[in-house]
């Protein structure tokens, strides 16, 4: 396990340095990367670019955890002047997609939790891409039946689903920001105009698909690559002035300005030219919706309240339904690194991820039995499938309460990668955001419209629309339909003061159930420091015997490979790159008792932490 680290406060001022610092660092150590074709148990597109542990940051009132920097600073900024921790989101996640491009922006999607303490209420917002209502269930299948060739549809204008961030975020500002919408858009304006240094994530990630880069034409190639077609060098400063005259017009006229107008005109163009057209038009735009959903909550070890995304991310109940299903093994009593404890939880996901392929979908579309996959009676009895000794291997889905032999779906497949991104803020008045966004795979579809890419999120539905016994698939495709995602926002609750305890997310794909559930397991049963909690090393499983571990850790060893191999598992290492953001809650609760995952740490309201994975940072004040 890393070294604990004591909290402290981070300035603003001192991000930069810290960043200049990171870079170096990693240059002089080289970036490693880890091929992998289609699959969804193929390495990740995105993977790390070195590891680099920065210090948490403790605060008495406001702190903010982002996946880059600039964006941190920029969620600080809105919070000093009073802003809401939906406004410092706002401003972030713009900045976010001048300097992440390749991970998310406005030519995407994302998902919401809000948190006022005020009320006690969780609001989920639903910023997720929805299908061009023209589309049909065959999308993705070629003249003879056969699903396409995975990167023939990502890197096309097929992929593009409706984008939905910024009606999002728009619905979340009106019923919870304190500052004007222009306002937020300011930082982002002024580094995309400006200009930013690569840094050595975003230049390693422009490298390795450089070729995709250099097919999809001048527009995207001039902003990442050279004069002779190389990619830019870390330290270069990247500017994207048709980005910022893009947020210009939005901050100015609102979210309008992007689904009506010329943004509008420019998207439907450009994805009906592409040698893979896609179905877009106009009227798509203009119809698109972000929806405020009910958040789904369940209780974990009685004591604490864990709340996520619904339907259609499939993050909340996967989460939930991993961490009920463990709720009758003693995960306490287990070392975190030990093949008892990777088995135990190993099991966990694979009952989980067959319910998941199974069941969760768009809930507009399909009737998604939320209340039967987290029914206790149903999980403890799918609990007792867990066999101390020996593997599931490969799983079938369950029958949880609600559904009958008739309303079972087939079972569908799909190949998430995780281009995403995780923010977490809480401000003065204790107000949360838990924040994660993506434009899919890596740079998305690579379709560059004014400075933006375009996602590639369709091809996060299944492929096939019905399984091989003729079942009709719940994730299909479906004109207006909003396909599955992994994406997992989460907040954790005093189940009997009902104060907020934690925020936390991941990008990763299909992982960041991983990610998040383990970080979960970390703080409750592990009783582990934040840090640690996110740095410990990675495992995982989905519906099959293989069991993931991540590469270059303590896991990653005969010992531990031929314990887990004796019980049926099969083990693969492999670059597993989270990048959790999280805060935890250090000061007493209203009723005067220690907070539960501080864990030790004293010091301040919260505390923030960033994975080392990626080049995160947690500032406050």
């Amino acid at each position: 396990m890393f070294e604990r680290r004591a909290g402290r406060t981070v300035a603003p001022r001192r991000i930069a340095r810290w960043w200049c610092a990171f870079a170096l660092l990693l240059c002089t150590a080289g970036v490693a990367f880890a091929g992998g074709a289609k699959g969804s148990e193929t390495i990740a597109p995105e993977g790390a670019a070195g590891r680099q542990l920065r210090p948490s940051a403790s605060a008495d009132r406001a702190i903010a955890v982002t996946a880059h920097p600039l964006a941190t600073e920029a969620a600080l900024e809105m919070l000093r002047r009073g802003g809401s921790a939906v406004d410092a989101a706002i401003a972030a996640q713009l900045v976010l997609n001048v300097v992440e491009p390749q991970s998310s922006g406005i030519g995407g999607g994302g998902f919401l939790l809000f948190f006022d303490p005020s009320t006690e209420q969780v609001h989920a917002y639903d910023g997720r891409e929805t299908a061009p209502l023209a589309s049909r269930a065959d999308r993705f299948l070629d003249a003879d039946g056969k699903p396409l060739p995975f990167f023939a549809a990502v890197d096309s204008g097929l992929s593009v689903g409706v984008p939905g961030l910024l009606r999002m975020l728009e619905a979340a500002h009106r019923a919870h920001g304190n500052l004007p919408w222009a306002e937020l858009f300011a930082p982002a304006i002024r580094i995309a105009r400006e200009g930013f240094a690569i840094s050595p994530r975003l230049h390693a990630l422009i490298a390795r698909n450089v070729e995709r880069i250099r097919a999809r034409g001048e527009t995207v190639s001039r902003l990442f690559l050279t004069a002779e077609g190389d990619p830019k060098p870390v330290g270069a400063r990247l500017k994207n002035p048709e980005l910022a005259a893009t947020l210009e017009a939005i901050a100015t006229h609102g979210a309008d300005a992007f689904y009506h107008g010329a943004i509008a005109r420019a998207i439907v163009t450009r994805i009906a030219q592409d040698p893979r057209p896609g179905l877009m038009t106009e009227n798509d735009l203009a119809a698109y919706r972000s929806v405020v959903r009910q958040a789904v909550c369940a209780t974990y070890r009685a004591r604490f309240r864990i709340c996520g995304m619904p339907p259609p991310s499939s993050g909340g109940v996967t989460v939930l339904q991993t961490l009920k299903l463990l709720e009758r093994f003693d995960l306490a009593a287990l070392s975190p690194d030990s093949p008892e404890a990777i088995h135990l939880v190993s099991e966990a996901y694979r009952l989980a991820f067959a319910d998941r392929e199974r069941y969760v979908a768009d809930p507009d579309f399909v009737a998604v039995p939320v209340r039967g996959l987290l029914d206790s009676g149903y999980l403890a009895e799918r609990a007792q499938l867990i066999d101390r000794e020996r593997t599931l291997g490969t799983p079938v889905a369950g029958q949880p309460p609600g559904v009958t032999d008739e309303t079972v779906w087939g079972r569908g497949e799909t190949v998430p990668f995780p281009s995403t991104t995780h923010l977490s803020i809480i401000d003065g008045a204790g107000r949360a955001v838990a924040l994660t966004s993506s434009i899919e795979h890596a740079f998305g579809s690579l379709l560059m419209v004014e400075g933006f890419l375009l996602n590639n999120q369709l091809t996060d539905f299944a492929f096939r629309p019905v399984d091989e016994n003729g079942r009709p698939v719940a994730n299909r495709v479906a004109g207006g339909k909003r396909p599955r995602s992994s994406m997992a926002p989460t907040m954790v609750f005093d189940a009997n003061t009902g104060d907020l305890l934690a925020v936390l997310g991941s990008p990763g794909g299909s992982a960041i159930i991983h990610y998040v559930t383990q970080t979960l397991i970390g703080l409750i049963d592990w009783r582990l420091p934040l840090s640690d909690a996110i740095e410990q090393p990675h495992f995982g499983a989905q519906r099959s015997a293989t069991t993931w571990v991540e590469a270059g850790t303590v896991l990653d060893t005969p010992e531990v490979a031929a314990a887990l191999t004796a019980k049926g598992h099969q083990v693969r290492a492999r670059e597993m790159a989270s990048g959790i953001h999280a805060i935890v809650r250090t000061a007493p609760l209203r009723d005067g008792t220690p907070a539960p995952l501080a864990n030790g740490l004293r010091g301040g309201r919260w505390l923030g932490a960033a994975d080392s994975r990626r080049e995160g940072v947690a500032a406050g004040f």
